[in-house]
């Protein structure tokens, strides 16, 4: 059959990666082989079904998409749904995608971000499985992962079997944060986790369906195809970036430190190319923050905060951040420091909305920061609450 000539293929390509006296970082990325690479774990129960894929830009093997994978192998795919930032992984974050058809294939690809953010009862009536396969980075407010919840809701209300192909989560070392309050939950949060978690995506939709977060949670035919040479020791970089505004991956280890920032009048880096690795506006003026940029348009921001004007701050692409890099625990330093700054000048620090909650999953955070509360007096507020996660966390883990 023609999946084990792509197993022949899959394998000849890991030893070669491997090979040689020195291995580089791109060899050692290589030997971990994401679920996509287990053909022999999913493919067979493709045969003969009408398929479904949620995918989008970073569903490869190598260079070679997952569509176009399964269509060379002569698997009946007849829809395709697309996460935020689209099928190809250009939109900005927020922008509205309409339906429509690949372009390749002329496949009918249905968009889960906006409206529809869960395939509908129509969309599924003629799928007998779905496979859902997307790079995820561990953050909470990544939004993919509200997207694997209504996937499996859909997929358990229509009693279709859903298969995830697992893949490596280049912050697996970190569970920090405060825990998500109910009062708070949206599309960028949808569970009581911390910001980071520490869990490959396989193993959070298995403690989705585990916990019962979703409608008709143990209909959910659920399987999770392992990755391969991976552990909680692992340190993996994304081959592809996941999304517009996490160009590498620095942008992504600094993602779930810098994303409160968001819920502000500070920029992070958009409508730059050093997204999520800059912090500064035009009314920061603090001492020792001498770096500059200005906010332009771009693919992923259309509209950056404080285009066209001068934002100074810090830029956290000099080796002397890199410490930040490798720390297991958030930076919430630079929060609290910016927002010390602000209050002591007058000015409004946080958005005239809840975005901010929205993103901390807790009204808790503004009112500490306000009331001028230490970093390990913030921190010790969400200590217990970690350690109940952490015991939750353990009955969903795959990987040792």
């Amino acid at each position: 059959m023609k999946y084990y000539f792509l197993l022949f293929v899959m394998g000849f390509l890991m030893i070669q990666a491997c090979k040689g006296d020195t291995v580089s970082q791109d060899q050692v990325r290589k030997a971990i082989l994401p679920g996509i690479f287990q053909t022999k774990d999913y493919i067979p129960n493709l045969k003969d079904k009408k398929v479904a894929l949620v995918v989008n830009h970073t569903s490869t093997f190598e260079s070679t998409h997952l569509l176009d994978s399964l269509i060379s192998l002569e698997v009946d795919v007849r829809a395709i749904f697309a996460p935020e930032h689209g099928f190809r992984g250009t939109a900005d974050a927020g922008e509205k995608i309409d339906d429509g058809k690949d372009a390749k294939t002329g496949i009918p690809l249905y968009s889960l971000y906006g409206k529809n953010k869960k395939p509908s009862a129509s969309q599924l009536a003629d799928i007998d499985i779905v496979v859902f396969d997307i790079q995820d980075v561990g953050v909470r407010f990544y939004t993919y992962l509200s997207t694997l919840h209504y996937v499996m809701e859909a997929c358990a209300e229509q009693g279709i079997p859903l298969i995830v192909l697992d893949r490596p989560n280049p912050n697996i070392d970190r569970v920090d944060g405060p825990v998500m309050e109910e009062e708070f939950m949206s599309f960028v949060g949808l569970h009581p986790v911390p910001i980071v978690y520490g869990m490959t995506i396989g193993e959070y939709a298995k403690m989705i369906k585990g916990e019962e977060w979703i409608n008709q949670a143990t209909s959910c035919d659920l399987t999770i195809v392992k990755c391969k040479d991976y552990t909680r020791e692992s340190t993996y970089e994304v081959p592809i970036a996941p999304s517009p505004n996490l160009p590498n991956h620095r942008s992504i280890r600094l993602y779930p430190s810098l994303c409160l920032f968001e819920g502000t009048r500070v920029s992070i880096g958009r409508g730059t190319d050093r997204q999520f690795q800059l912090i500064g506006s035009p009314e920061l003026n603090m001492d020792g923050w001498d770096d500059s940029f200005i906010p332009k348009p771009n693919i992923g921001s259309k509209y950056p905060k404080h285009q066209d004007q001068v934002c100074k701050g810090i830029d956290l692409t000099k080796a002397k951040y890199d410490q930040y890099l490798e720390a297991n625990e958030l930076t919430f330093e630079w929060l609290l420091a910016v927002h010390n700054h602000y209050q002591s000048q007058g000015h409004d620090f946080f958005n005239n909305n809840n975005f901010f909650e929205k993103l901390a999953g807790t009204a808790s955070l503004r009112k500490q920061l306000i009331q001028g509360k230490s970093i390990q007096k913030i921190r010790a507020s969400w200590h217990e609450s970690l350690i109940e996660f952490r015991m939750i966390r353990r009955k969903y883990l795959i990987y040792q």
